[in-house]
């Protein structure tokens, strides 16, 4: 018995059917392949500005930036005030001068400095006629009293405000003219006038801030942090400091402070920066970047050779030397300039680093049908 000739046709129908869909599908399995991959001679890939690295594991620094501002540093700064109350007579230096050790800074006139200059005369012109006498000729109580008698009036002067070289001028001469109560304060160190409010004639109290004195060439950063960002001193790389953002200074983390601000709940950290150039100064508002050791060595990419293709990270592996493959990865955080990797690469495959951006447009214009680029 013959088959209907209906039948035969619809079976005929559905094998060319089953024929182009095999076809259809082998088609579409080949362009899945091709589809992320192309092709660049070595011209191709210069001219694209297209380079190449090997993946490999990096010892990560994260790069915290935070404000800071400058203070003078306090070892290499003082304060001089008056020891008794006095009135100023004469200004030598001015704001901003730079001045020496042992440089005249002001001088001062007092009433007890000059019963203090008189007492020294006495003592001392008594102390050496006593002395020149022996111990033979005056009791050996009258000896030690007009010896300790010009000590103390001694150390008396000195404790007021003078030098050693003026109490020795001042009992060299013995002219009871020169106990006027005047005296010269000092500049103790070597540095710049950062603070001089006086004025001539002014009667000064004891303990009054006259100047303050700092040596500029080093000076402190102070930055802040909240205690669970503070970085710890052992994984600290690097500290750079810059008040404009493009003129950076090296600094030396070297003290964490011990408390914690009430008012910000902040910890300090405190930097030392040279600043031979005088271009920092005490009160500036400067940027503070830390650089911090993350740990342990980890396998990475540069964050810039990443790229999102269907929703999915990706990076461009070279391979037979001219193919490059869109490779998908599992990504873990970015620590600065790098992202860390947790799959999809293994170490020493060759990578894009530069040019990523090109190749992926080379390859959405292939996939939206102008077909496969070599």
């Amino acid at each position: 018995m013959s088959l209907p000739k209906v039948y035969i046709v619809f079976v005929s129908l559905l094998a060319t059917i089953s024929a182009i869909a095999e076809i259809e599908d082998d088609h579409a399995e080949h362009a899945e392949d091709e589809a992320g991959s192309l092709k660049l001679t070595p011209d191709e890939r210069l001219a694209a500005g297209v380079t190449i690295a090997a993946v490999s594991t990096q010892t990560l620094q994260e790069t915290v930036r935070v404000p800071g501002e400058v203070s003078i540093n306090a070892y290499l700064s003082s304060i001089v005030t008056p020891r008794i109350a006095a009135q100023v007579v004469k200004r030598h230096v001015h704001l901003g001068d730079e001045v020496e050790t042992g440089q005249q800074l002001v001088t001062l006139s007092s009433v007890e400095m000059a019963e203090a200059q008189g007492a020294l005369i006495v003592a001392d012109q008594e102390w050496k006629r006593v002395k020149s006498l022996g111990k033979e000729v005056v009791s050996e109580r009258r000896y030690t009293e007009a010896q300790v008698a010009q000590q103390l009036a001694r150390a008396k002067v000195l404790a007021y405000g003078m030098t050693e070289e003026q109490a020795a001028e001042l009992t060299q001469t013995g002219n009871a003219d020169m106990a006027n109560g005047e005296f010269d304060l000092l500049a103790p160190q070597t540095g710049t006038v950062l603070h001089d409010n006086f004025i001539v004639g002014e009667l000064i109290n004891p303990g009054y801030e006259l100047f303050e004195l700092s040596d500029e060439s080093v000076l402190w950063v102070e930055a802040r942090f909240t205690p669970t960002e503070l970085p710890s001193k052992d994984a600290l790389i690097s500290v750079q400091v810059s008040p404009d953002g493009k003129v950076w200074y090296d600094g030396r983390l070297t003290q964490s402070h011990h408390h914690v601000d009430q008012t910000t709940r902040t910890q300090g950290l405190r930097i030392e920066v040279e600043n031979s150039d005088d271009t920092l100064h005490p009160g500036q508002f400067v940027e503070v970047v830390f650089s911090i050791d993350t740990g342990s060595p980890v396998l990475a990419v540069p964050t810039k050779s990443l790229t999102m293709i269907d929703g999915v990270q990706k990076v461009f592996v070279l391979e037979n030397e001219d193919e490059f493959h869109a490779e998908e990865i599992e990504v873990g955080p970015s620590i600065g300039d790098w992202t860390t990797v947790l799959a999809g690469l293994s170490g020493g495959e060759q990578i894009v680093v530069e040019g990523v951006f090109h190749l992926k447009s080379i390859l959405l214009k292939s996939s939206l049908g102008e077909g496969h680029v070599h």
